[in-house]
C-alpha cells in the first residue's frame, strides 16, 4: 500500500537569517528545516508548535503558509511514502533557550544528535539542504529580503 507521509516546517526568521537544523539520522548528516512529522489528530499549525517545543522548547506563534510540495518526493527512508512538506512562517513569542551553533554539525556525532544555527538569507541557496523539498524552499528563501515580524499573542 501506497502512503502519504505529511511533514511541517518552520521558517525563523531574525536579522535576515532563517534557522535550520543539522541532523544526524540513520547514520547522515542532514539539513533541514525545524519540525517534523504530522501526527494522526493534529493540525499543520498544531504539529509546528509541537515540533518547535520538542525540538528548541521554544514557544512559537505560526504567522503564515508559505509553500506546499506541488511535485512528487518519495521518501528516502519508506520506498512505498510519498512526502507532502508544509512550510510555514513563524515568529519565537520568547527568546530561543538552546545553543545556537556556528558552522554545520556542530555535535558529537551520534544517532539523534541535532544543532540549530542561522543561515543569512542573501547567502542561502538549494545546495544549503539535504533533501529536495527543503532544498526547493532554500532557492526560494535566496536573496529574499525578510523584515522584522511582530509576535501576535498565541490563541488559548
Amino acid at each position: 500500500m501506497k502512503r502519504f507521509n505529511v511533514r511541517v516546517y518552520g521558517l525563523l526568521f531574525d536579522n535576515g537569517r532563517v534557522l535550520v537544523s543539522d541532523e544526524h539520522i540513520n547514520g547522515t548528516n542532514m539539513t533541514k528545516f525545524p519540525g517534523g512529522g504530522l501526527e494522526f489528530g493534529e493540525s499543520t499549525r498544531q504539529c509546528l508548535v509541537r515540533e518547535f517545543m520538542e525540538e528548541l522548547n521554544l514557544r512559537v506563534d505560526v504567522l503564515s503558509h508559505y509553500y506546499t510540495t506541488d511535485f512528487f518526493v518519495q521518501s528516502a527512508f519508506d520506498a512505498n511514502s510519498q512526502i507532502i512538506s508544509v512550510y510555514y512562517r513563524v515568529c519565537a513569542l520568547e527568546p530561543i533557550g538552546v545553543k545556537i551553533a556556528q558552522a554545520p554539525f556542530e555535535f558529537t556525532v551520534k544517532e539523534g544528535a541535532q544543532a540549530f544555527r542561522w543561515i543569512d538569507c542573501s547567502q542561502i541557496s538549494g545546495n544549503d539542504f539535504t533533501f529536495a523539498i527543503d532544498k526547493h524552499v532554500g532557492d526560494m528563501l535566496g536573496g529574499i529580503s525578510v523584515s522584522p515580524v511582530q509576535a501576535l499573542p498565541p490563541f488559548d
